[in-house]
């Protein structure tokens, strides 16, 4: 390398070096600060393992009995989780003057908590397993879907961040689903609220927005956005419901967009694709896009 090149990149680093000094938001240079994302995305991986015990295993699989097997498990993500927890209450004004004895306490608190519900978390999986089974033809059995299916990967990581969300803890969830997403072209926001037995068919595009409401039973195609009218009013819309409520029994195919939090799509309703709705539909209607015109 010669000198001059060298010079060339000690002005850079210099000059890199000063742009740091602002008070923006990317000027923030405290890493530690900020939770681990290939942490918490390694999580994931061991947190499926724990969902679908048959069906994921461990990079260095070892042939403890079940209890042994779990145990490990539980005590490798409970004790990440800790971590990344404590680190993330620093984002959180009436935690972050916590000392980092308290952080640690409060921390192990919701991971305790957390692990207390995933029977609950399973339980609603199952159901979603069940939708997809019985609502698409062209799958060979369960297995293949909670092998291969990005739809069900997409669910099972949003119910498992939405556990989190409802906890209050800030970032985590959003860096769970936002790497499902990343895998899956799935978009759920984990503040979204979403029933039983929620049926995602081939699932590319797919967008559901943080106040989101979904019942049970709801099937949605590629494509379908359940989003906000409109955010141009940005953070002061923050804590307004600013999505839809879609109703039990409710399909909505590929292409459609269903806007607003005051829409409610009610029960048992068909909405056919490319439609574009802002305002409720009463139950047991068929929406198609002619009648959007």
């Amino acid at each position: 390398m010669s000198n001059n090149v060298k010079k060339d990149i000690n002005q850079i680093v210099k000059d890199i070096l000063e742009d740091y000094q602002g008070d923006r938001a990317i000027d923030h240079v405290e890493v530690f600060d900020q939770p681990d994302t290939q942490v918490v995305t390694e999580m994931i991986d061991k947190l499926l393992t724990i969902v679908f015990p048959g069906f994921y295993r461990e990079k260095a699989y070892r042939f403890y009995n079940m209890d042994n097997r779990l145990t490990v498990l539980i005590e490798d993500v409970m004790y990440n989780l800790n971590k990344q927890i404590a680190i993330a209450l620093n984002q959180l004004p009436e935690t972050a003057d916590m000392s980092e004895e308290e952080k640690a306490e409060k921390a192990q608190c919701i991971s305790l908590k957390f692990f207390q519900e995933i029977p609950k978390v399973r339980e609603y999986i199952d159901t979603d397993v069940e939708a997809f089974f019985y609502g698409d033809p062209a799958a060979y059995n369960k297995n293949e879907i909670i092998l291969s299916y990005p739809g069900l990967y997409a669910i099972t990581v949003y119910r498992l961040a939405h556990v989190l969300q409802t906890m209050n803890v800030p970032l985590i969830p959003r860096i769970m689903t936002e790497y499902a997403h990343n895998r899956t072209g799935i978009d759920i926001h984990p503040g979204a609220e979403i029933g039983k037995y929620f049926f995602i068919d081939h699932g590319t595009g797919i967008v559901v927005g943080e106040t989101t409401i979904i019942g049970e039973h709801v099937k949605v195609y590629q494509g379908v956005t359940i989003g906000a009218l409109s955010t141009s009013e940005g953070q002061n819309l923050k804590g307004v419901k600013r999505h839809p409520t879609i109703e039990d029994n409710v399909t909505i195919y590929s292409g459609a967009s269903i806007l607003g939090g005051e829409t409610v799509i009610g029960h048992d309703t068909t909405i056919g694709s490319n439609a574009f709705i802002t305002s409720s539909v009463e139950a047991n209607s068929r929406v198609s896009m002619s009648d959007n015109k």
